[in-house]
């Protein structure tokens, strides 16, 4: 495929109009590291909603979408639906609780929660393993998903995608800090949302498909069913049953990580207000998955009959590299139906999910590499412009790392199985660190060494011929973990009495496992309400799954199905509406009682 000149200009049209934020707010962006990093705390919720949205509208996201289909069927993608369970317990149970604590970066909580050595090296540690190793390999399989469009849509080699794509963010992550990283999410969002109906509008065109009719009829009933096949139980149990009792809650996954973290928390924190924190963080949710998913998934079903096999794509791009080839190709291979003028929209779309997806890992990953380690330990007291001059050299320096580690990953599904992995086992301390006093620095440092080791082990059996199910694998390092982390807990001395205090003093968490301090020291109980926020996730996550499955129903010509979800939508959101003006009341009780 070749771009026309028309196509060319919507697209350097578009990286003006998404550079021109980062123009503008590159002086604010630079006087201190609170603006560089947090846009100085005054984001409001429609801002940093969309900015999440776009920021997880990712060049990887449609393509491992497409893979997942093309593999299992739709039912597959519940690998990843089932951390609307992860999200909504954010948004009702953590999102508040972020931004009361008025951090900078999500990794100081690890020397306001706990103290000691202990507490100093993990923050020290995670600083460097997620800003640096993790967040690269983030990156990595987002590079690895924009050369696969771009040897598709433009024939260009890898080599030159990720030195084009390295400039351009080095130079817009690099001048803009958080806010211009947030006002261009927001025009990005519109760009990517708009190539992505484009993408699946024309994807049913083709004769191969015949409309929406003739893919309901087309394609094989399994693959289009939102549930697995029961009778093929190992499927369903990796597919859906570990998923979903297991999986949403016990691992570290960037964009849905148990209890909130990485670029989620820096949206938490940027919030205004813990109003603006929550609703930000609610909107998220839904448009991340009732939104986005239905124009992927159409798509992808489509190339099942446009492109039946491999082979069949390797014919049709025969100057693609062969190791780029497979299942998560089929997304980009689908764009060259788009017409003309909207294939140029389609590219700047793509560009625009890209752009928006690095900025934040870059922007993020540096927060941890220059605040909390260069900062913390290498360099403390230096003037506030220094530390945002070294943020922009690390910007630039996690951009080329990125880079090279992109060349050594395969597909989108391997780079997602690689991070479900090394995050398994940890999730479970994330959620009740907040909650139970009694946990410490130890037992997080006894939770990702065990993690780390138990996925180490297993592929390197793997390597020796010797490989274990995904789901099985998972289930073995969850159960590790967690046996060993409580131990550890109770085999360790606590966290001093005064952090402790203080940390409730500052956070005010509810429930009982605070109640040891609480009565030690005189402290009030917290004016959140564990049960109301237990009611606002079951009604949030009935209200994200009907409209997602609502909307299935409905495009399949499944009406009856259809008006069953509708009803639940409509329920669970009027549900909605009175829950959240008590939730502001107890928050309005947390802060009088500061």
């Amino acid at each position: 495929m070749q771009l026309l000149p028309l196509e060319w200009i919507i697209v350097l049209v578009s990286i003006a109009v998404s550079f021109l934020p980062a123009i503008l707010l590159a002086r604010p962006a630079g006087t201190s590291t609170a603006e560089f990093f947090t846009s100085g705390r005054a984001a409001p919720w429609w801002l940093i909603g969309v900015s999440m949205v776009a920021t997880t509208f990712s060049t990887d996201t449609p393509n491992l979408v497409t893979n997942f289909v093309r593999e299992k069927g739709v039912a597959n993608n519940w690998q990843w639906w089932a951390f609307l369970l992860t999200g909504m317990a954010t948004v009702f149970f953590y999102a508040r609780l972020w931004r009361r604590s008025g951090m900078l970066t999500d990794l100081e909580f690890y020397e306001i929660r706990y103290a000691g050595k202990a507490a100093t090296f993990v923050r020290g540690f995670r600083s460097v393993y997620l800003g640096l190793f993790f967040n690269c390999v983030i990156i990595a399989s987002v590079n690895l998903a924009a050369a696969k469009i771009a040897s598709v849509m433009l024939g260009w080699p890898m080599l030159k995608t990720l030195s084009i794509c390295a400039v351009l963010n080095i130079a817009f992550a690099a001048t803009s800090g958080l806010w211009g990283v947030l006002v261009t999410d927001f025009i990005q969002f519109g760009i990517a949302m708009t190539g992505a109906v484009s993408a699946a509008v024309y994807a049913l065109k083709q004769p191969e498909v015949g409309g929406l009719a003739g893919l309901v009829a087309k394609v094989d009933p399994k693959t289009l069913n939102l549930l697995p096949d029961f009778g093929n139980w190992p499927m369903t149990l990796s597919v859906l049953v570990v998923p979903l009792t297991v999986q949403w809650w016990s691992v570290w996954y960037p964009g849905a990580e148990p209890g909130g973290g990485s670029y989620i928390a820096q949206r938490i924190l940027a919030a205004k207000s813990e109003r603006d924190a929550l609703a930000g963080t609610l909107f998220f949710n839904v448009a991340h998955y009732a939104l986005r998913s239905w124009p992927w998934i159409i798509v992808a079903l489509a190339s099942t009959l446009v492109y039946p096999q491999l082979s069949d794509i390797a014919r049709t791009f025969p100057h693609v590299d062969p190791k780029l080839i497979g299942h998560d190709m089929a997304y980009p291979a689908m764009l060259r139906f788009l017409p003309p003028g909207l294939m140029g929209l389609m590219v700047a779309g793509m560009l625009a999910a890209y752009v928006s997806t690095i900025s934040t890992q870059l922007n993020w990953g540096t927060s941890y590499l220059v605040h909390d380690f260069y900062r913390r330990f290498l360099k403390p007291g230096s003037p506030e412009r220094h530390y945002v001059l070294v943020g922009r050299l690390v910007t630039a320096l996690l951009m080329l790392v990125a880079g090279a580690i992109t060349f050594v990953l395969d597909t989108a599904r391997a780079s997602f199985e690689l991070m479900l992995s090394v995050g398994a086992g940890t999730g479970l301390i994330y959620l009740l660190r907040w909650f139970w006093w009694r946990i410490n620095a130890w037992s997080e440092i006894a939770a990702m060494m065990s993690s780390f080791a138990v996925a180490v082990a297993f592929f390197v059996a793997g390597k020796l011929g010797h490989p274990v199910p995904g789901h099985i694998a998972l289930l073995a390092t969850v159960a590790t973990t967690t046996v060993v982390w409580v131990t550890v807990t109770f085999l360790t001395p606590p966290t001093d009495p005064v952090t402790l205090t203080n940390f409730y003093r500052l956070t005010r968490p509810a429930g009982p496992g605070w109640r040891a301090i609480r009565e030690s020291t005189g402290l009030p109980a917290s004016g959140d309400s564990l049960s109301q926020s237990l009611l606002g996730w079951v009604l949030g996550c009935c209200f994200v799954y009907a409209a997602l499955f609502g909307a299935g129903s409905f495009l399949y010509g499944r009406v009856p199905q259809g008006l069953m979800w509708l009803g639940l939508f409509l329920a669970s959101g009027i549900g909605l509406l009175r829950i959240l003006p008590r939730i502001w009341v107890g928050e309005s009780e947390v802060a009088k009682g500061r």
